[in-house]
């Protein structure tokens, strides 16, 4: 009998840090009253972090992207209105320019309290933020089948993403210096190759019984069966300033998991490539974002990021077209020409510092355009408006 097609539902996870409006420093220590009033904001949408100064929101289970997109918008305003009546802002970057990593205080909470015990200094450095999307995946061994194929795609995902050049005042020289930080994790990276959700089941079961993880919530990789719910969930990728941005990578990690059940209908696969390799191409992201293109394993040599990209937009183009989201993925070709988060991040410093602003002004600057990126919002479509532009 044919495996039903998945549901491919879609939901994303975004993870901001929380900006004191005045001094544009990082707030280590946010009034309770703000995680509460957006509690009761968006119920169910919005959680602490481990850190104080982070605040985590998700959208609900979503059947189309701009359903995802909505939920966004709402609630990217929501919270940044609120969190504006305490002097303070959201930001949708994945490090902040210039805070202190020293200076920062983890959540009060037995989760956090145990990663912090366990993790100690690594764990204390932890001032970064990601966005994680859901697709839903309902078949057990089909989510192991198509976790074994996409990590071949994350890289690309990664590079669009790109938000994290400076750490604690200092230009790193990494687009994602996030993921440099987040590495130091044990049970990070790309996720191991598994025959069969039975195998990927007895490898959890062993470390839980070992008493090394209390579940499969403390396996970080890159893109991992969640444990909540039946998707596979991408973790790879920085948070995105730009809604746009977010929503085009999202669209297209949708379509790539598409397309890699469509080659399993027609009993193919995705050809695999050992994990050193893809690494190659997960570092070039992380270094480079999307300006120093990346390594095409059939040809043996760099390609341009610009040409992965469109053979990429081919690949998916039938996905694209079947969810309604070819104009969503197209939108990775305004990432590029424009430049991801780092590459305007970069370039407002060094505009600033041309001008013959300090460096203190220079990171300020970056701050404030991250913040406006942040809260300049799409207007949200209301599930009427939908419905009637489906009609």
């Amino acid at each position: 009998m044919a495996t039903q097609e998945p549901s491919f539902s879609i939901g994303i996870e975004e993870e901001y840090l929380l900006v004191n409006k005045e001094t544009r420093d990082l707030a280590p220590e946010p009034p309770a009253a703000l995680l509460a009033k957006a509690e009761e904001a968006l119920r169910g949408q919005v959680s602490p972090e481990f850190l104080r100064s982070q605040i985590e929101v998700g959208t609900r289970v979503c059947r189309t992207v701009q359903e995802a997109r909505d939920e966004l918008v709402h609630l990217r305003s929501t919270l940044g209105e609120i969190a504006g009546e305490f002097g303070l802002a959201p930001i949708a970057s994945s490090t902040h320019p210039f805070a202190k990593w020293q200076s920062q205080h983890h959540t009060d909470k037995e989760r956090y309290n145990v990663l912090a015990k366990d993790l100690q200094h690594v764990a204390r450095r932890l001032v970064i933020c990601g966005m994680h999307v859901h697709v839903g995946i309902e078949d057990d061994d089909m989510r192991i089948d198509l976790l074994g194929q996409a990590p071949y795609f994350l890289p690309h995902l990664l590079a669009l993403s790109t938000s994290s050049p400076f750490w604690q005042g200092t230009q790193t020289g990494l687009k994602s210096y996030r993921l440099s930080v987040f590495d130091e994790l044990p049970r990070t990276g790309l996720p191991h190759n598994f025959s069969s959700y039975s195998e990927y089941e007895r490898t959890i079961d062993l470390l839980v019984s070992a008493g090394l993880i209390e579940d499969a919530t403390k396996i970080w990789w890159d893109m991992r069966p969640s444990a909540r719910f039946p998707t596979l969930e991408m973790r790879i990728t920085d948070v995105c300033p730009l809604i746009d941005d977010t929503i085009a990578i999202a669209a297209l990690y949708r379509c790539i998991l598409r397309l890699l059940y469509r080659l399993r209908r027609q009993n193919q696969r995705w050809r695999h490539y050992p994990p050193f390799l893809i690494r190659e191409n997960r570092w070039r992201a992380q270094r480079y974002g999307v300006e120093q293109g990346m390594v095409d394993f059939g040809k043996g040599a760099i390609v341009p990021f610009e040409t992965l990209l469109e053979e990429l937009f081919d690949l998916v183009a039938e996905d694209a077209a079947h969810f309604g989201c070819t104009a969503e993925v197209a939108h990775a070709r305004t990432i590029l020409q424009r430049g991801t988060s780092a590459d305007r991040q970069l370039a407002r410093y060094e505009a600033v510092k041309a001008l013959g602003g300090t460096e203190e002004a220079a990171l300020i600057a970056v701050v404030d355009e991250i913040v406006e990126e942040t809260l300049t919002l799409p207007e949200a479509k209301t599930k009427a408006a939908r419905a009637e532009a489906k009609t």
